[in-house]
């Protein structure tokens, strides 16, 4: 959030070259706060308030801007559950509003540090606990006063540390809160659930993401069967875990059983379970999966791969919702919400013979589709740079970034491996070039060789498409053009930019933004 403030705050001021009034105000509102960043500065033209957020707009001057401070922003706000929006009149000034969850909302522990007389510790935990009871407070005060440390533990308070205490102390204070917190969470029932991550790490802003979040959250407390379809590597596991967090049935477990993993015998124990000695190996009766997801979700990931005896039992327990363990005669009631997913095409498989169609429809009451990351590639830079910030502070690095040529270079990357491969690929770029700027060539060589060709056939099918598509033939043809007229000037930058009508300074600050230097080569 520091840096989201700091960015909009300098924006403002760089909006305001002859001076002006900067205006930072901040209220509540509905249980959100509501931050207003105004100014009285220049203003955006109508026309670029549409791609204000966009990676790589700028309305800065050639060379000023990378245009990824806003883009950045936007999406550090969408990960902690807020909106950034803009409001703008030419010549008059621009207001930026950020809302994002109150505090109370989201946090299981609390701990009050209150260096100065006011306000009152007691006051403090009565207002924490009365926004949310099941919210542990610990009260670090100066206040040495027995009745203002009793006061608060009547209040609610978990703990009251006297000031100046140790490290040791303060941890050894959340070590003792720590099991009652998690009681409070678990015992918190629908309250609990807004606490926990809402869509799982899933990240994006694209109109395709965009409408599998809505998706999600309007399947999320019925109690349809679901089928997740996508690629490998395009996040379906964490589709399912959103789902799940959002149910009614969050309380109770969510398991999941790999169709691939198991021949179709021990698939069946795995889902249905056996009684003891129903064939080599079974010395003990055992629960299947069916019965331990009893009341919570079952995953059945990647269902294309059950053998089509498997299915026949599988639908079985669908229609009758009981099952039948392996080796034995009598069924058990089970009750569960069932989520399958694959990375194949189960109508397809239905038509040639090879899944059954029956099934299929049981399966298929609401798919949710996730899109290729090649499909959204708007989003690559908003997840490259989650990732990095994840591995950074895994690692210990606090200037780690990734520059804007690299970024872009990621967008035509095809990504066959989908959000799987970017992941890996930004982990290994931490562990290598971690602590510094990751440059182009520090990305890998099918990364870097990688070109997009738009062809009649391949044309963008939405609007975040088409503006992916249009960033980058804008790109290449600058870039080519520039290189070009290098070329044809012997590397002068002068006659270069006389010969194509530019000012020199526009021309070189067109170089620098795409890394481009005179008389060098680019790297392969």
């Amino acid at each position: 959030m520091q840096q989201v403030l700091l960015n909009l705050t300098l924006n403002a001021c760089e909006a305001m070259p002859d001076g002006g009034t900067l205006l930072v105000s901040s209220a509540t509102a509905d249980g959100r706060v509501v931050i207003h960043i105004t100014d009285t500065g220049c203003g955006i033209e109508r026309k670029d308030l549409d791609r204000i957020f966009e990676p790589f707009f700028t309305t800065k001057p050639a060379g000023k801007g990378t245009g990824l401070g806003l883009s950045v922003s936007y999406g550090i706000l969408q990960q902690h559950g807020g909106t950034l929006k803009v409001d703008s009149d030419p010549g008059k000034g621009t207001t930026f509003t950020i809302t994002l969850p109150a505090v109370a909302d989201d946090f299981d522990l609390v701990i009050a540090v209150l260096s100065s007389p006011e306000p009152e510790p007691i006051a403090v935990v009565r207002q924490l606990k009365a926004e949310d009871n099941s919210t542990c407070v610990i009260v670090v005060s100066r206040n040495q006063m027995v009745q203002t440390a009793i006061g608060a533990i009547r209040e609610g308070a978990a703990d009251y540390l006297v000031e100046p205490c140790s490290a040791d102390e303060l941890r050894a204070a959340v070590d003792r809160v720590k099991p009652a917190g998690t009681t409070a969470l678990r015992e918190s029932g629908s309250h609990g659930r807004s606490r926990l991550p809402r869509f799982e790490r899933m990240l994006g802003r694209c109109s395709a993401m965009l409408d599998v979040f809505e998706l999600i959250e309007r399947i999320a407390t019925a109690e349809a069967t679901v089928l997740v379809t996508g690629e490998s590597g395009t996040g379906k596991e964490l589709a399912v875990r959103a789902i799940h967090r959002l149910s009614h049935r969050c309380d109770a477990p969510l398991l999941g059983c790999d169709c691939t993993a198991l021949a179709p015998t021990l698939l069946e124990s795995e889902l249905f379970g056996h009684v003891k000695g129903s064939f080599s190996g079974a010395i003990a009766t055992k629960k299947g999966s069916f019965e331990a997801a009893d009341h919570g979700t079952l995953l059945l990931d990647e269902v294309s791969n059950l053998s089509m005896e498997t299915q026949g039992k599988l639908l079985r327990v669908l229609e009758t919702r009981c099952i039948r363990r392996v080796g034995d005669t009598a069924e058990r009631e089970v009750d569960i919400r069932l989520i399958a997913t694959t990375n194949r095409d189960l109508g397809q498989m239905v038509k040639v013979g090879q899944f059954r169609a029956d099934l299929y429809y049981r399966l298929n009451v609401v798919p949710v589709s996730l899109p290729a990351l090649r499909d959204r590639a708007g989003d690559i830079p908003l997840l490259a740079m989650a990732f990095l910030d994840e591995f950074s502070r895994q690692m210990g690095l606090h200037s780690t970034f990734l520059s804007p040529r690299a970024l872009q270079q990621m967008e035509v990357y095809q990504w066959p491996g989908n959000v799987r491969e970017l992941r890996n690929i930004v982990q290994r770029l931490a562990v290598l070039y971690g602590g510094s700027q990751i440059e182009l060539e520090h990305l890998p060589l099918e990364i870097r060789k990688s070109k997009h060709t738009l062809s009649s056939t391949d044309l963008p099918r939405t609007w975040d498409e088409f503006k992916t598509f249009k960033r980058q033939v804008v790109e290449d043809l600058e870039r080519r053009f520039l290189t070009a007229a290098l070329g044809r000037c012997a590397q002068n930058v002068t006659h270069a930019s006389e010969s194509v009508g530019m000012q020199r300074p526009n021309f070189h600050a067109l170089l620098r933004h795409h890394g481009l230097k005179p008389g060098a080569t680019e790297r392969d």
